[in-house]
């Protein structure tokens, strides 16, 4: 693909070469700084000064001043010009023969006495750029001689040439270039380097020589350009490897050079370009009767026989941003990074950048988003370029001013899009996706709120799910740029998680509230409710101002921000009797805050037991005044009092007495409460002749003497035993038929059913006299094995004392057969200080301890045991 590197610009004209002359024809160019030297076929040498002159729209041109020429007399083609500008000399190739012509006045330098200046039968000769002689007042060069096969070094000095080395060659060569000890040559039918000083050599490829000149051409350290056969450019370095690819350039390729980073090739009647990077052919120029083609200096000059022009490259970043202009990315940056060894490293850099980011914005107007992406990335774009090609995304305060000149043709979105919709949401996406990317790295550096900004608005406008985590992380969107947006999707929600996030968490409550009212419309959270009730489970400050709000919309759920709240350091708990003054007015939150208090998290408070119980009788009673009446209700809640009443010991039940007396539907509470101030006779009273409950009866003795002893337990099961076999109350005694004997046969059942918690005798002394034993057969089996299990376990008891008592007299006798020794360094087991005197107690197993410590332990012991292993011998 072809590109603009190079401009073809006249350097000196056929008029100033030859004027009426016509016959003159240019054999070769030698060009040093501005002096422009050329050997013409009437052996003649012509000296130009060229200048370049820039016009006022940046275009070069140059102006040639010829200032001599000089005749050599040897009749013949100036074949070979090479300057020697340390020397001031030029070497000179004429009929045969190198010489040395001063620079200035073209004049033929004389040998030196005992030296010679002149070389002769030679066919061709190169100059080695690369010296490995240190005297920089010295010239090295390689010689082809026309009857030899071989190749000579010469040191060329001011006024004399000295052969230094010879190296043969296997065949004659006809072109050579030297670098450092390096030789690449061609000979008669192949290329080969060749070390002349140690004389080791590399055949490369071999060529055809007829009716074809061959092209040796150094263009870098150790490494040289070459015609190979097939029309190509081969590189070839010192260790005769090809480091590049070759360039494909004409089969009648008369003269090659390279201006990094191309390959300038001339033949009959073009002068080709490659690209040393690609190896593509980027430019062709016509040029006719061509016929040599030099680079000096980075300045490659062209001739014809008639004139001299000098192939002029166009600025690299002109060639770049022509590619670029093409939307031929690839080539441009190709030519970027080719170019970096000849660019100042922070001149480099910056153009490198400033190429990838102009090549992400190709790749996104073509909606190449991934390869856009990648090119932004690597160019380190300031993001801001990009936001500004979307219309109001940047913040109206943000400083930002696009690059110049600019990165892109795109005055906006819309002019990118061409007015199609489908571009302009997928060009949105993409921005989503970037920043969404970038936000968090170097690349958000200093505009991190314009990019915030930019993020929330356009999540606002596709109504993309990460808005919220966007809001709810750490952020730095604008509130005066983001609150017209949000308010213009209906983004309600959204705009109080702003809110909260600049820490303004009032007017965020406030938005989240009318909400919920209804009075502003937002899908966003169906559960907005439960959320704000979570809010302000974790506020302090907000929660006496809005949980009235809460409360009245719904108690259940609204009694949460005080039963709910988080522990941790930075957050106060309330004050619970704060809570509850606070809650009077909202009775079922009061309710339910008891209960949390109560229930959950235990508080010992008599004032909230007796609260909450005041409650739930309140509660039952209204239940029960109703018309008709609840039953489930009435049940449940019955249920919750009940519970409490027998769960908790810290209300005040007289006080709750006093308030169910003369509620004959109550009597199960009422007994309970009896039961909690140890009045058990009333309670059974109420159980048995009220209720006739007595399975709860039963179930209350077995309550009540919970976390008790088993005689408390056996005195309540005797009390409920008398109330049944006492029988109806006074004035009550026939006051249900056969009621007496519903008592007896509940007493028979209690007996059978808990015979192991009564005292047998006491039971059979106050049993009726008529009663058949065939009834208590149950409750006698059980008293009997009760009877006979508790002997046997004394005896066992007493066997085990017996055993221990003997195994304690063993290891007392064991102990009196050996001294006890007590010394002021040993310590008492028991206190652990040291012995005083000699007067102590042994302990089984043979330790001393002092007699005063096992007296106190004595003392203390609830079984008063007196020890009887003591001992005083020492």
């Amino acid at each position: 693909m072809s590109v603009k590197a190079f401009e073809l610009v006249p350097a000196v004209e056929r008029d100033l070469l030859m004027g009426d002359k016509a016959r003159i024809n240019i054999e070769c160019i030698e060009c040093c700084g501005k002096h422009l030297y050329m050997g013409t076929n009437d052996c003649f040498i012509h000296h130009f000064l060229l200048d370049e002159v820039t016009s006022s729209k940046g275009k070069l041109s140059y102006s040639a001043q010829k200032l001599l020429h000089k005749y050599l007399g040897l009749k013949k083609p100036v074949a070979e010009l090479r300057a020697a500008s340390a020397l001031e000399r030029l070497i000179v190739l004429c009929d045969g023969m190198v010489f040395l012509v001063d620079m200035v006045t073209l004049e033929t330098v004389p040998s030196a006495a005992g030296g010679g200046a002149k070389i002769r039968g030679v066919t061709a000769f190169c100059i080695n750029e690369n010296p490995v002689n240190g005297d920089p007042f010295c010239v090295e060069m390689g010689v082809l001689s026309s009857k030899r096969r071989m190749v000579q070094i010469y040191m060329v000095y001011e006024d004399r040439v000295q052969l230094v080395k010879e190296v043969s060659t296997p065949e004659q060569p006809c072109a050579v270039s030297v670098d450092g000890y390096f030789l690449c040559l061609a000979l008669a039918t192949q290329y080969m380097i060749l070390n002349y000083n140690t004389g080791a050599s590399q055949d490369l490829f071999p060529y055809n020589s007829e009716g074809r000149r061959p092209i040796v051409k150094r263009i870098g350290r150790e490494e040289f350009l070459l015609a190979a056969p097939g029309g190509l450019g081969m590189f070839a370095n010192a260790e005769g490897v090809s480091q590049r690819a070759p360039v494909n350039w004409s089969e009648s390729v008369i003269g090659a050079a390279v201006c990094f980073p191309y390959v300038v090739a001339l033949d009959e009647s073009f002068i080709t370009i490659h690209s040393m990077l690609d190896q593509q052919l980027k430019q062709t120029l016509s040029f006719r009767d061509g016929h040599i083609l030099q680079d000096f200096e980075g300045k490659v000059i062209l001739a014809s026989t008639k004139a001299v022009y000098v192939l002029v490259p166009l600025p690299l970043e002109r060639q770049i941003q022509d590619l670029l202009a093409s939307h031929r990315v690839e080539e441009a940056l190709v030519l970027t990074e080719g170019a970096q060894q000849n660019i100042p490293k922070d001149k480099f850099q910056i153009l490198h950048k400033r190429i990838l980011q102009q090549a992400g914005f190709i790749q996104f107007g073509q909606l190449q988003f991934l390869e856009a992406k990648e090119y932004f990335r690597k160019g380190q774009l300031d993001v801001r370029e990009l936001i500004s090609l979307y219309p109001l995304l940047l913040p109206a305060s943000s400083s930002f001013t696009r690059c110049h000149p600019p990165l892109h043709e795109f005055a906006d979105l819309n002019h990118l899009a061409q007015g199609d919709q489908e571009t302009v949401l997928r060009c949105k996406k993409f921005l989503i996706t970037y920043l969404g990317e970038v936000r968090s790295t170097e690349a958000a550096n200093g505009c991190r709120e314009d990019v915030d900004t930019a993020l929330l608005k356009l999540y606002a406008e596709q109504d993309h799910d990460s808005l919220l985590d966007l809001l709810a992380s750490d952020n730095a969107c604008l509130l005066a740029d983001s609150v017209p947006w949000l308010e213009k999707y209906q983004k309600y929600f959204a705009l109080g998680l702003l809110y909260r996030s600049n820490g303004q968490d009032s007017a965020a409550l406030e938005l989240w509230i009318r909400v919920a009212d209804g009075d502003l419309q937002d899908s966003t959270r169906s559960d907005l409710y439960e959320y704000i009730v979570d809010f302000l489970c974790s506020s302090l400050d907000l929660v006496w101002k809005y949980a009235d709000w809460a409360l009245r919309k719904d108690p259940a759920m609204g009694v949460h921000i005080f039963t709910k709240r988080p522990a941790m350091k930075e957050l106060p708990e309330l004050n619970p009797d704060d809570v509850i003054s606070y809650l009077g007015k909202h009775s079922q939150a009061l309710l339910l805050y008891l209960e949390h208090l109560v229930l959950e998290r235990r508080i010992q408070k008599e004032k909230v037991h007796t609260h909450l119980a005041v409650l739930y009788l309140e509660e039952v009673l209204s239940l029960l005044s109703q018309s008709p009446a609840d039953e489930e209700q009435i049940s449940r809640a019955r249920e919750k009092l009940q519970s409490l009443l027998r769960e908790s010991n810290l209300y005040r039940a007289p006080f709750l007495l006093g308030k169910m007396e003369n509620c004959e539907q109550l009597l199960l509470e009422r007994a309970t409460l009896h039961g909690k101030l140890e009045e058990h006779d009333k309670a059974l009273h109420i159980l048995v002749h009220k209720l006739r409950d007595f399975p709860s009866a039963e179930a209350f003795c077995i309550w009540a003497s919970s976390c008790r002893d088993s005689a408390y337990q056996q005195q309540l099961f005797h009390l409920l035993l008398g109330v049944y076999l006492d029988g109806n109350p006074p004035g009550k005694a026939q006051a249900a038929a056969g009621g007496g004997g519903d008592l007896e046969m509940a007493a028979v059942d209690l007996l059978n059913r808990h015979g192991e918690v009564f005292d047998a005798v006491r039971v059979l002394r106050v049993l009726p006299e008529g009663w058949s034993l065939q009834l208590l057969r149950p409750f006698l089996g059980r008293a009997i094995r009760a009877s006979i299990h508790g002997c046997r376990t004394s005896q066992i008891a007493l066997g085990l004392a017996h055993s221990e008592n003997l195994q304690l007299l063993h290891d007392r006798l064991k102990d009196r057969k050996k001294p006890i020794f007590v010394s002021e360094k040993k310590g008492c087991h028991l206190c652990h200080n040291t012995f005083s005197e000699p007067d102590v107690v042994c302990l089984p197993g043979g330790v001393p301890v002092h007699t005063h410590c096992v007296a106190q332990r004595v003392r203390d012991s609830p079984t008063k045991r007196q020890l009887t292993n003591s001992s005083n011998h020492t």
